[in-house]
């Protein structure tokens, strides 16, 4: 579970389709730098958000860490399409017993959405969206949140 609050930017260092590498399991994996921030408690087999989807951390340095990305990850997210280079949203999961500000977001992503009109409105921006897979609108509740890349919104 992720608050929907974004701690930090990092960067993609790697997007590999096939990782042979011990802690790429044969499968996609992304590799993210400037996540110092978020990794001085990190440990293998933690979950951070990328972009809102929750992923589990592989192997990490000081700065950086990898995940491995799951084909159905891939197929409900724009993950694949990250290049080296791209800034991405990070956060931490939860920790028991602690305040949060946010909403209660989970990170197992749906679908994506196309955003097809953004409106300033005072201190405010209004977002329009048209969801990929219309079978979710039931879902999608008037005063409800969504996240965009990770940022929870109402």
């Amino acid at each position: 579970m992720f608050t929907g609050i974004v701690e930090c930017m990092g960067t993609v260092v790697e997007f590999a389709s096939l990782d042979t590498s011990a802690a790429g399991g044969n499968g996609a994996s992304l590799a993210i730098s400037g996540a110092k921030q978020i990794l001085d408690d990190c440990h293998l087999g933690d979950s951070i958000s990328i972009n809102g989807t929750c992923l589990t951390v592989t192997e990490f340095t000081e700065d950086t860490f990898k995940v491995g990305v799951a084909p159905e990850t891939l197929s409900r997210t724009n993950l694949g399409q990250l290049q080296k280079g791209d800034p991405v949203n990070l956060e931490r999961a939860l920790a028991a017993g602690h305040r949060f500000g946010g909403h209660f977001v989970q990170g197992h992503i749906d679908a994506t959405a196309e955003i097809t009109e953004i409106t300033p409105d005072a201190n405010s921006v209004w977002y329009k969206l048209c969801v990929r897979d219309p079978k979710l609108m039931p879902y999608i509740i008037p005063k409800g949140f969504i996240a965009m890349d990770g940022t929870s919104l109402t």
